[in-house]
């Protein structure tokens, strides 16, 4: 498993320690609330990632959880599970904030945690809601209408017209 899938898994728990338990940031940015073995295996660039990712996306949370909100369809912000609300604020956040970061990895990889943390459906959950923010979040590439190639002259045919 990549630093970075490592990581992301860690901002997940994180985030969802901070919104079910009310773990402070201090506190999750320590990995405190992690068993002592867990953390003494971390290496510092996912360490690193984490923090970013944790600290990120708490910081702008009224942003990160307002784009969350325009993108649930026939479903309101308090009936959302609260492994698929943590999933969705990191990719969120990565997808509003990390401009330097591909969005299609940041879909992928809260795609992969929601198959392994969340419920049966949560990962094409996670992909619609998180389609949608990176689609109106202006880092979306307009579709180009490609036009038919048309010379510009008409070919002659090998032989040139007579005036």
């Amino acid at each position: 498993m990549s630093s970075r899938r490592k990581a992301r898994i860690l901002a997940f728990q994180a985030l969802y320690a901070w919104d079910a338990a009310g773990t402070e940031l201090k506190e999750l940015l320590q990995f405190s609330w992690m068993e002592a073995g867990k953390r003494e295996l971390l290496d510092e660039e996912s360490a690193a990632f984490t923090r970013l990712l944790v600290a990120g996306a708490i910081e702008n949370i009224a942003d990160v959880d307002a784009a969350i909100v325009a993108h649930l369809q026939n479903w309101s912000f308090e009936r959302l599970k609260k492994v698929d609300l943590a999933i969705l604020r990191m990719g969120t956040y990565s997808l509003l904030y990390q401009e330097d970061m591909p969005a299609q990895i940041t879909i992928d990889e809260a795609i992969e945690i929601a198959k392994e943390y969340g419920a049966e459906d949560s990962f094409r959950f996670v992909n619609g809601v998180l389609d949608g923010i990176f689609k109106d979040s202006g880092r979306a590439k307009p579709e180009r209408t490609i036009l038919p190639t048309v010379p510009a002259s008409p070919p002659s045919g090998g032989h040139e017209a007579s005036r």
